[in-house]
């Protein structure tokens, strides 16, 4: 068989899938169909950042990245810039704004703002959108592809992969890209979960819901101390939430998959150090010796945790500072700056953010983000091997290897280069 059509077809109505489609029209070329198995397409737009959308951050590099080489991230991010972005957004409708976190949101609060103006420019460049349409399968044929899917065949020059991840099912990502990718020639960096909740067994969590604190939480493999994340906690019933959780998941996920022998620890004192805490605990016993061991601790973290990290440590709160015992100072200096927090997995594709994974870029031109396995095959997304960290930077990576493989397809003339 061979194929005769100019159309390119993006599987993937997600950001990544809207924005390929978008530009690849702006900047000419072949037609552009856009086929998604929802009846209602962008589910995950709708539901992220709170119903927010952090459309992305005030300062994007390569370093709020991980997985796959930071100099092909870099270059990816480079064909379209925060800057930019912001622009773009500006220019369909939807003006953001930076909160003191750095992140990006629309200035409506409001995440349906954001779905609505992609669809109505898609619509406005003549991106025909195929809704309730799953694709079953991608067969390479001389002169582009046939899509098998539950509304029959099509035919396309080119076809642009951005089906996403794993994370967030019900959202429509079931790693189906991951399967046709690998069917098309890719090989598969295994996945995980990553931004996900983790859970906790035999901690203080229980006695904690719902209660937020600042921490920094280090990731130790065999033994020895590696990443340190800094920023918000959440402490719920199940474990442990929140920036500073979200973004070591995917570390503690991945040292797991490696069959390193992982743990978490939590600093209530970031940047400082047990033996700079237990002597600063000696000099207020000298100057404050009728304080209470709780009363100081009340100074340090929220009243209801310093209860509850003195119970975990059975130690008496009522103590005053002056009759306080080495053992006991020590142990309080301890569990303030490295607490042990038994995770035991955490919650799962299910109340992931994103997914860590996916195709390597080794196997994408990252000017084109053309497959090197399969010529006319295109990736965009969290389908491959990137994740970033909590905050709009996954969302920054859609826009931006969205805008590069539209650059790739319009490179093409229409269609891709025969075999």
């Amino acid at each position: 068989m061979r194929v005769s059509s100019r159309e390119v077809i993006v599987v993937g109505a997600g950001a990544a899938g809207l924005a390929t489609a978008i530009f690849a029209r702006r900047l000419g070329g072949a037609p552009v169909r856009v086929v998604d198995s929802a009846a209602r397409p962008g589910a995950k737009i709708l539901v992220s950042g709170g119903s927010r959308c952090n459309v992305t951050n005030a300062v994007v590099t390569d370093r709020d990245f991980w997985g796959g080489r930071r100099s092909v991230i870099r270059r990816v991010l480079s064909r379209l810039t925060v800057a930019q972005t912001i622009a773009f957004f500006e220019e369909i409708g939807v003006p953001l704004k930076e909160e003191p976190s750095a992140k990006l949101f629309p200035r409506s609060d409001r995440s349906r703002d954001v779905l609505e103006a992609l669809l109505a420019a898609a619509r406005a460049v003549e991106v025909a959108i195929s809704p309730a349409t799953r694709v079953h399968r991608i067969r390479r044929e001389a002169g582009g592809f046939v899509l098998e899917t539950s509304r029959g065949p099509l035919t396309a020059a080119a076809v642009v992969l951005a089906t996403g991840g794993l994370s967030l099912p019900k959202t429509g990502s079931d790693g189906g890209g991951l399967l046709m990718a690998r069917q098309l020639g890719h090989s598969i960096v295994e996945t995980t979960p990553a931004l996900a909740p983790l859970l906790l067994q035999g901690s203080i969590n229980a006695d904690l819901a719902g209660v937020a604190q600042d921490v920094e939480l280090t990731l130790h493999i065999d033994g020895r101390a590696g990443q340190r994340i800094t920023g918000a906690m959440l402490w719920t019933h199940f474990g442990i939430s929140g920036p500073a959780a979200l973004d070591m998941s995917r570390h503690w996920l991945r040292a797991r998959l490696d069959g390193h022998a992982v743990a978490v620890t939590a600093s209530f004192r970031a940047g400082e150090r047990f033996e700079s805490l237990d002597a600063a605990f000696t000099s207020v016993a000298v100057s404050h010796p009728r304080l209470s061991l709780h009363g100081a601790l009340s100074a340090m973290l929220p009243a209801s945790a310093g209860a509850a990290l003195l119970e975990h440590i059975r130690a008496d709160g009522s103590v005053r500072l002056a009759a306080l015992t080495r053992e006991t100072r020590r142990a309080v200096s301890h569990a303030l700056t490295a607490l042990p927090l038994p995770v035991t997995d955490s919650r799962g594709y299910n109340h992931a953010e994103a997914t860590a994974g996916g195709v390597p870029l080794d196997e994408i031109d990252p000017s084109s983000m053309e497959s090197r396995k399969c010529p006319g095959l295109f990736l965009a997304g969290e389908m491959l091997d990137v994740d970033g960290r909590l905050g709009g930077f996954n969302f920054q990576w859609a826009w931006s290897s969205g805008r590069a493989a539209a650059e790739g397809l319009a490179r093409t003339a229409g269609g891709p280069r025969r075999n």
